[in-house]
């Protein structure tokens, strides 16, 4: 697989961002969570990387461990819609008819609500937590992944090696899990690294407004709502966590072009 220089640029952000996010322990100092008033809003130095916000806690462990929260979302968050996108997009692909019409339906009634206004309104009446935004990002962001997988299998299921399959014997369900779905996922695996960078978007956006992670437990989202209070004195604390959004976003984005390019059949030689 020849990689070019953007794809292998996105590689090395996703690769580092989430080194450190795994690693937050082992490369931070300082406990994210530890007060030190006579540290406040100290700019950025070799004692204190990226400074520290209005309570003196250490900002680089801080974007370190907020990065944890962020990827966390974003996984957990695309590895629901991809469970929910593939047995849909598959029973709708593979069964046509009645079912196939109903499942379409059923995703176009979904597209047409607003995400983002649907998510506030869930969480608002729930309760903001982790739990709760991966879920509800989860649930409300299945529906490329279906299209996609009902495409594929639409075009997958007259194949001869399929035809094949059910000359053995084999149940539909074999079929759809051993024969279709492996052949289906390169689209798939497209639309989850993009999907990602999406939902930490939203987790960022989210506990940008308050309903999403909670304090003290610190996420880009809500670090950027407390440099609020001081972005005219502290400029710090607004340009790190806004940093690592962009990056991590742009790092996914470029995974998935170069992704997309990679599983695209008409791709030049």
């Amino acid at each position: 697989m020849k990689i070019n220089k953007l794809t292998a640029f996105g590689i090395i952000i996703v690769c580092v961002m989430g080194f450190l996010a795994i690693f937050a322990p082992q490369v931070s100092r300082y406990d994210p969570s530890a007060i030190n008033l006579e540290k406040a809003l100290l700019p950025p130095s070799h004692e204190h990387p990226m400074g520290t916000d209005s309570l003196g806690r250490d900002l680089f462990a801080r974007m370190a461990y907020g990065g944890r929260i962020s990827l966390l979302v974003g996984f957990v968050a695309v590895g629901i819609a991809v469970i929910i996108g593939l047995i849909l997009g598959s029973l709708a692909g593979y069964y046509g008819g009645l079912t196939d019409n109903a499942i379409c339906r059923f995703i176009d009634i979904m597209l047409c609500f607003p995400t983002f206004f649907l998510i506030l309104s869930v969480i608002a009446r729930i309760g903001p937590s982790i739990f709760t935004i991966m879920v509800v990002i989860g649930l409300t962001s299945w529906m490329g992944v279906a299209r996609l997988i009902r495409a594929e299998i639409l075009s997958l299921k007259e194949r001869e090696f399929i035809e094949a399959a059910r000359a053995t014997g084999a149940s539909d369900l074999r079929i759809i899990t051993r024969h279709l779905i492996p052949n289906a996922l390169g689209p798939v695996l497209v639309s989850a690294t993009l999907g990602v960078a999406g939902a930490i978007l939203l987790e960022s956006g989210l506990s940008f407004l308050g309903l999403g992670v909670q304090p003290p437990t610190p996420s880009w989202g809500n670090i950027l709502t407390e440099a609020k209070s001081t972005l005219g004195i502290a400029w710090w604390i607004t340009v790190f966590p806004g940093f690592a959004i962009l990056i991590t976003v742009l790092g996914y984005n470029l995974l998935g072009e170069g992704l997309r390019e990679h599983f695209n059949p008409h791709r030049k030689a």
